[in-house]
């Protein structure tokens, strides 16, 4: 395999290999995450942004995939390994992957006061999740004879994606999972040949989510990432970017309205850090006009990410000249970033945040609690990222309620009829929150992911 990857963090370039899951210098107080340096061909004016074709996401989107350029083998070849690992995935999962429903919700619309609100839904995905789109591209990248060990620290629907793509592919998976998962994710795991490892957490365990403190550990002694953290491995970020090439492909086929707004649940952070980048992507190369806002949302029972973008956006605000209490309204604080993002001063404070991780990230201190279980990630492990996007494009953390959570559960499954759990719809309540606090933008695209079942 050949391919350049540079950490974000600290400009440490590494050629891609097995080897390379993290940046060599992590384990300070860096943000290290490893990302591809590469123009995929559609920079380069080779081809146009495929708004219809292959209905396989892995094989529509390949150009623009980090994993085609590295993983050694002629375009040919890699669409069939493609297809090889997809039919081995659909004797596991009884599907394959293939183009998940993007739809327009009226009734949930009315419940925001907008008509053109869409549903991205995924709780038809592999494993019933999106959690799959990150670890397939894992496994493209993946030597076909490796008979090292996969790990993965989850309580639900992550775990479940890697252990059918794990049986499919004939690897021994260990997840790591809390004493409280899901006894019915734990069954299924179990099935599916899963080594399960509960994780207690102890006094003397550092700070942060037990899982996956073990997990690490475990990678130190020889196994291998599969995980949906990029921190843990470069490539789990780039599979997940299908997800937001797709949705703007369907966008563009549903009519001339531009998506104006984007809510994304956010627990470890690999879903929007992947949808963000495969938007700006998408700008790059002229397949939309103009970028969406983007709302994180997290629950009040961990939001990490948002305390991490309120110090960020303070501290961008305040090079500006800004004047904000710590308590400033999120509103206020981004709409002034957003006006000054042009500036030497700001440009600068954004750049230099993931030099002093410990600035902006650490575990959240008492243990995180949530109907929403699934995005109860104690660290926001990929966070810059998703910071930086949502403050370029004007929004803002969304921080929810579990009443709001438990009330944008029952209205999405009453009204669409999905059977989506209460992490899924997580991005939902987000947007009840802002629309009866801000109200949303009736001329655009509202747009909310339907992340998995459980």
């Amino acid at each position: 395999m050949s391919g350049e990857l540079v950490c974000r963090g600290c400009g440490t370039r590494v050629a891609f290999g097995i080897a390379h899951f993290r940046c060599p210098n992590a384990g300070d107080a860096v943000d290290h995450v490893l990302a591809p340096k590469f123009m995929p061909k559609f920079m380069r004016g080779r081809a146009s942004f495929p708004l219809d074709g292959d209905t396989q996401p892995f094989v529509r989107f390949r150009e623009l995939l980090y994993v085609h350029r590295v993983a050694g083998l002629s375009d040919a070849d890699f669409v069939a390994r493609v297809r090889t690992l997809d039919a081995a995935v659909a004797q596991v999962a009884g599907k394959g992957f293939e183009t998940t429903p993007f739809r327009g919700s009226p009734e949930l619309g009315r419940a925001l006061g907008i008509d053109e609100l869409w549903v991205k839904d995924e709780t038809g995905n592999v494993a019933g999740s999106h959690k799959a789109r990150h670890l397939f591209g894992l496994l493209l990248a993946e030597p076909e004879v490796d008979d090292r060990r996969l790990a993965i620290a989850s309580c639900g629907n992550a775990a479940l994606a890697a252990a059918v793509l794990a049986k499919a592919a004939g690897r021994t998976l260990d997840a790591f999972v809390p004493p409280h998962a899901d006894r019915r994710v734990t069954d299924e795991l179990e099935r599916l040949g899963v080594t399960l490892v509960r994780c207690e957490r102890r006094t003397d365990d550092p700070p942060g989510d037990p899982c996956f403190h073990r997990m690490r550990a475990a990678v130190r002694a020889g196994a291998v990432p599969f995980t949906c953290q990029g921190t843990e491995n470069a490539l789990a970020i780039d599979g997940g970017q299908t997800l937001g090439w797709e949705l703007i492909a369907q966008n563009a086929l549903a009519g001339d309205v531009p998506i104006g707004t984007v809510a994304i649940q956010v627990g470890g952070g690999a879903l929007a850090t992947a949808v963000m980048q495969a938007f700006a992507v998408a700008r790059r190369i002229g397949a939309i006009a103009r970028m969406p806002r983007f709302f994180p949302v997290q629950s009040a029972g961990a939001a990490p990410l948002e305390r991490a973008w309120r110090r960020l956006a303070l501290d961008a605000a305040r090079a500006a000249d800004g004047v904000f209490a710590d308590d400033a309204p999120a509103s206020e604080l981004a709409r002034f970033v957003h006006r000054e993002l042009g500036t030497p001063a700001v440009r600068a404070c954004i750049a230099a945040a993931p030099r002093d991780r410990a600035r902006y990230m650490w575990a959240w201190e008492a243990e995180p609690q949530s109907v929403a279980s699934g995005i109860l990630d104690d660290e926001t492990y990929d966070w810059f990222t998703v910071v930086r996007a949502t403050l370029e494009s004007g929004g803002w953390p969304l921080v929810v309620s579990e009443a709001v959570l438990q009330r944008a559960h029952g209205l999405a499954r009453d009204g669409t009829g999905v059977d989506v759990g209460a992490t899924g719809t997580a991005g939902f309540a987000g947007l009840l929150d802002l629309a009866a606090h801000e109200g949303l933008d009736a001329e655009t695209r509202t747009v909310a992911l339907f992340t998995g079942r459980w």
